[in-house]
């Protein structure tokens, strides 16, 4: 990432493009990439983009936003590492549902420190999203109580699971949710339009003469059985599994909850930690619910992760991202909404 000057120009919307490429590395559920930017002299405005909705799998838009809370914090660890006080204002619109967060700008003065989230910086390029097995080696107390208290920063809490019975109660639940939703005709073809190749910039990666046929099976063929057993044999594999919750269940807890998700992972990141997502849980009420009562928590479960160091073929791929000018706006620019 190209460094800043540290003249005025350095709060002109070029300028802060270029914090928007760090924000956009994000994690989204199936990589969606829900957002937009909106990038003004001395300010960023996050924005839904909820034409990339996932209508099924996430009903409310509660993932979309967490999605976006993700971007957002990305954008505050690129601007510490561009010595960039930020002042943040979430849900700054009553009238717009879709104008998450504004993010606004001013340099640091001279000799003053960078701000914490700086030290961050390296894991928005190290992060993955990592699917295979994990180390057995028990991850380091102080990288764990990092990650901890990087989602407490950001009004949101991460509980490490790695006893028995709960690891294989989990476990089930994973497995439950997977039964569930494959069942479901409308997930699967909702599944199936996010399966592209890698060309596309977006969605689930798959090989690209690979691409039609994979999404004629899942649209027709219920393979939640052969899933659920995947997934339960890999959620009891691994030795340490994560649930981050908020004490609430709305749209600032949602943006708290990515925020949060995100410092983790970063704070995790550079430590050499990977995490893969097993969201079934949090995503179907009923399921979550129970989750709630399995932790003996009173809060709202948003992301379960299996977490670890990667055990082969070193860091994952990158997932493709959307081009920069599809996901900024122009000052008059709107997002059309679904129909």
């Amino acid at each position: 990432m190209a460094r800043v000057s540290p003249s005025s120009v350095r709060l002109s919307p070029a300028a802060l493009g270029v914090l928007v490429e760090q924000a956009v590395l994000a994690p989204s559920s199936h990589n969606t990439q829900p957002w937009r930017f909106r990038v003004e002299s001395g300010a960023i405005h996050l924005i839904a983009d909820r034409t990339r909705a996932l209508p099924v799998n996430d009903p409310e838009d509660r993932e979309l936003t967490i999605s976006c809370g993700c971007a957002l914090m990305n954008l505050r660890v690129a601007a510490a590492r561009e010595r960039l006080a930020t002042s943040l204002r979430l849900l700054p619109d009553a009238t717009d549902e879709d104008l998450l967060a504004t993010l606004r700008f001013d340099p640091l003065p001279a000799g003053a420190a960078a701000p914490p989230e700086d030290l961050l910086f390296p894991g928005i390029a190290l992060r993955r999203t990592h699917r295979h097995g994990f180390e057995g080696t028990p991850l380091a107390p102080q990288v764990l109580a990092a990650m901890i208290a990087a989602a407490e920063t950001e009004a949101a809490a991460l509980l490490f699971v790695r006893a028995e019975p709960a690891h294989a109660r989990l476990a089930d639940l994973v497995a439950e949710g997977d039964a569930l939703q494959w069942n479901q005709p409308s997930w699967r073809r909702e599944l199936a339009m996010w399966m592209h190749p890698s060309r596309s910039g977006d969605g689930l990666v798959v090989p690209g003469p690979l691409a039609r046929p994979a999404q004629a099976l899942v649209r027709s063929v219920n393979l939640g059985g052969g899933i659920a057993a995947v997934d339960r044999r890999e959620v009891r594999g691994s030795s340490l599994l994560a649930v981050l919750h908020t004490a609430g269940d709305t749209v600032r807890d949602w943006l708290a909850a990515g925020q949060g998700l995100q410092r983790a992972l970063l704070t995790g990141a550079v430590a050499g930690v990977q995490v893969d997502y097993v969201n079934q849980p949090c995503q179907v009420p009923a399921l979550r619910e129970r989750l709630r009562g399995l932790l003996e928590i009173a809060a709202w479960p948003q992301v379960m992760l299996r977490v670890g160091v990667p055990d082969r073929d070193g860091w994952p791929p990158r997932t493709p991202r959307r081009r920069l000018e599809d996901v900024l706006l122009g000052p008059r620019d709107a997002v059309d909404r679904p129909g």
